[in-house]
């Protein structure tokens, strides 16, 4: 067969692959026999391509196509599959470092070669997705992915319907382990946001390895992965090349004992906002693996984003900017919730109220910047005074600690520690209020008795003090 007349057939960018056999029966090189004029032209002149490649790189026949384009695990599988395996190939694909959309379609050929294996490949490429291929799926597929966004769309607990699925995603790759890991490169942190461990793997969890300094590790797999948009270890030569590429995550994944792996970063608006993978899978369907996590990826990237912005909503209606506390609203509900039976009543309720003094004066006389700084001082000390308490700034200058189910000899020491660390009129200084029921009583009474005490605690302060009185 004449593979250059055969191939200029094509009118879409189409080139003709092999894979090299070894003696010993494995697969080698992956080279470039031949080429169509549409596909050549994507690395020869790249003038009207939107693909960013090397410019004016000559097409070189049998060359290995690392010559060309980055070495990609999955494209191996990829051509693999069609020219060793005999299978018919497609996949729709969105590779970072190309910033395309890829149509791909490989078709075995049977050319009698004793040293080679060949298929066809055919890409399209577009700079917008196309849903109708995104949705171009198997029927086991779609069933999968639907079942996800229904569990995904319709759930009122998101953390628990997360653990669901991520059990699911597991069982549908036959592996040991699965997980989603959060991550913030901007601040440099990472969470573990849900796992499945299948019984008796002898897997460990996440949460063994998490510190402060995995999120290098996971920045490190963006590396690895070198642009493409997932990464699928199924043997032992694809774990040498991550070997070659990252030996710490290598010596890792070693000392873990596993033997094959696919992950995919979850992408939302181009950036990174986690991971999810499984280890120990079924390697014999990595094909349905792959199209499953593919479109998966998409919708539980698009769930956790929103969720992480109704936590960051959540959080700015209950958290005051200035100090980091909670804010007057968040307490307003706390106490809603415990009058009206919503939560279990405390055994115990400690309130203490913290009024801090000459906030007022510092405004005058130095300006607001200085009151702000002395407002988040003062903050700091109560949360480093109770740090196992809620705290919550109700005013301008006044502060509420709610202690529950805490012994009253536990919380006095407490404010004890706080009289004696804030009574520097020049400095940080509160004026005081506690009080403490035994009974788990009305919170609301607690409340306005340490608002009370506390009145009295400033009248003395400014009894002491005079110059410090507001007005």
């Amino acid at each position: 067969m004449d593979l250059q007349e055969y191939v200029d057939q094509f009118d879409l960018m189409t080139c003709i692959l092999s894979v090299e056999k070894k003696p010993d029966e494995s697969c080698g090189k992956i080279c470039i026999e031949a080429g169509n004029k549409a596909y050549l032209e994507t690395f020869e002149q790249n003038y009207d391509s939107p693909i960013n490649m090397p410019r004016n790189r000559k097409f070189v026949r049998g060359t290995e196509y690392t010559q060309y384009i980055p070495k990609d695990l999955n494209f191996e599988h990829f051509i693999y599959s069609s020219a060793v395996l005999k299978k018919p190939m497609h996949a729709y694909v969105n590779p970072e470092r190309f910033g395309v959309w890829f149509n791909l379609v490989s078709l075995p050929l049977n050319i009698e070669d004793p040293n080679k294996y060949y298929c066809t490949y055919t890409q399209e490429i577009s700079t917008e997705a196309n849903v109708d291929q995104m949705t171009n799926l198997s029927m086991q597929t779609t069933s999968d992915v639907l079942k996800t966004c229904i569990k995904l769309r319709s759930t009122k607990n998101f953390l628990q319907t997360m653990d669901d699925v991520i059990a699911d995603i597991r069982n549908i790759c036959g592996a040991s382990y699965c997980c989603v890991l959060l991550t913030d490169f901007s601040e440099r942190t990472c969470s573990l946001l849900s796992e499945s461990i299948k019984e008796g793997s002898g897997q460990r969890s996440l949460k063994v390895f998490l510190n402060d300094s995995f999120i290098d590790y996971a920045k490190s797999w963006l590396e690895t992965i070198a642009g493409s948009n997932c990464l699928i270890i199924k043997d032992d030569n694809d774990m040498a090349e991550v070997k070659t590429r990252n030996p710490n995550w290598y010596r890792s994944l070693d000392s873990a004992n596993v033997k094959s792996l696919v992950l995919f970063p979850l992408q939302y608006n181009n950036e990174t906002i986690g991971f999810i993978w499984a280890t120990n899978f079924n390697t014999a369907d990595t094909e349905h693996i792959k199209e499953t996590l593919e479109l998966t990826t998409f919708f539980i990237a698009s769930e956790i984003a929103n969720y992480q912005l109704l936590q960051r909503l959540e959080m700015l209606s209950s958290t005051d900017l200035l100090t980091g506390v909670k804010n007057r609203n968040a307490m307003n509900n706390r106490v809603l919730r415990l009058v009206s039976g919503r939560e279990r009543a405390p055994q115990t309720i400690g309130i203490v109220f913290a009024d801090l003094n000459g906030l007022k004066s510092i405004n005058d006389t130095e300006g607001h910047n200085s009151g702000d700084c002395l407002l988040k001082e003062a903050a700091f000390i109560l949360k480093s005074t109770f740090e196992d308490c809620e705290i919550y700034r109700a005013g301008g200058d006044e502060f509420v600690v709610v202690a529950l189910d805490k012994t009253k000899e536990e919380i006095e020491k407490h404010v004890e520690k706080l009289h004696k660390d804030s009574s520097d009129p020049e400095n940080v200084s509160f004026a005081l209020g506690f009080y403490f029921d035994d009974k788990g009583g009305d919170i609301r009474i607690a409340m306005r008795e340490a608002d009370a005490r506390m009145y009295e605690d400033k009248k003395r302060f400014y009894d002491r003090f005079p110059e410090s009185k507001l007005r």
